[in-house]
């Protein structure tokens, strides 16, 4: 049994009738939307944030229909700025898969990300869970600006600490932060427990997006070499941040030109990692994301023994253990 499956176990049968819920949001009467939101499903990821909505619930109370509602409304709008964010990034993959961008052009796939964020506002609006579309709708919010906020620095890369840590809050914490709290609330949980699930979410929010990063600068199974894609794509992420900020600005003004520099060879790529480990800058972010990790656990201890709560210990774990 994987681990996810381990973790799932709790909520397994949640999960499965959410998967049925979830196909229904989607629904219409219109053949095209019905093909590709049937690819949707089809290509769909681990499913972790629906998982930490249930997981969450379960903690603090019974799981009831307003969770469902919670973990729909989460994944429309998480699949809605999936899609979008595809059209922006102009990416032909999601997951392995071709993306609808690739398969189905620009426009449409524009399109369908609207009919997805529509189709969760309705879901909230007709059981009148306003709270709940609060939470949400804050979140698409701070994940909308922490975008801009990294496209703005990306252009003069003069992304320091501070920054980064605010983008990746904004961008991946956020939403993670709004699973947890939505499924705390959808069980009526007290307010200082909703806002504890929050700093929570936050935390391994932070703990998953620096992991995300580290992946850059640490041996894929293909290669045996770090992969570099984030070096390639002129992305600043923490260990090379940390590092620039250690070297002369001589040293800082070339490792800028390559990264601004369009082509780059492999050579280039492998050195510029080297160089990043060499001064310590893989070993500085895996001690940060290991102090918001620790942070995430310490707050989970507070509360009352339970499978749920051992099912989000281990995804604390997996966050920053898994291997892609």
């Amino acid at each position: 049994m994987s681990k996810l499956n381990t973790i799932k176990q709790p909520i397994s049968k949640e999960m499965a009738d959410f998967q049925v819920f979830f196909k229904s949001t989607m629904k219409s009467t219109t053949p095209l939307l019905d093909i590709i939101t049937r690819f949707i499903l089809r290509t769909k990821g681990k499913q972790m944030r629906p998982m930490l909505v249930f997981l969450a619930a379960g903690m603090h109370g019974k799981i009831n229909d307003a969770t469902h509602h919670a973990a729909a409304l989460i994944e429309l709008m998480h699949t809605a700025t999936l899609t979008h964010d595809d059209v922006v990034d102009d990416s032909n993959f999601r997951r392995g898969f071709f993306s609808i961008n690739a398969l189905w052009k620009n426009k449409i796939a524009v399109l369908i990300g609207d009919y997805l964020l529509a189709r969760g506002l309705l879901l909230s609006v007709k059981h009148k869970q306003y709270h709940l579309l609060e939470v949400v709708s804050k979140a698409v919010d701070e994940m909308s600006q922490g975008e801009l906020l990294q496209i703005e620095k990306a252009r003069k890369l003069n992304i320091d600490e501070a920054v980064y840590f605010k983008i990746i809050e904004q961008k991946t914490a956020a939403l993670i932060a709004a699973c947890v709290k939505a499924g705390a609330i959808s069980v009526n949980a007290p307010d200082d427990t909703v806002q504890a699930m929050e700093q929570f979410g936050l935390k391994l929010g932070m703990a998953f997006q620096i992991k995300d990063d580290l992946f850059d600068y640490e041996p894929n199974g293909l290669t045996g070499k770090p992969s570099g894609n984030d070096i390639k794509e002129k992305k600043m992420t923490l260990p090379l941040i940390h590092v620039k900020n250690l070297l002369s600005a001589k040293e800082r003004r070339q490792i800028l030109r390559l990264i601004k520099k369009k082509r780059k060879t492999k050579k280039e790529v492998l050195n510029l990692i080297e160089l990043v480990d060499k001064h310590g800058g893989i070993t500085y972010a895996r001690q940060k994301m290991e102090e918001y990790k620790n942070g995430a656990i310490d707050i989970l201890k507070q509360f009352p023994e339970s499978e749920y709560k051992n099912s989000l210990l281990e995804i604390v774990e997996y966050t920053v253990s898994r291997k892609k």
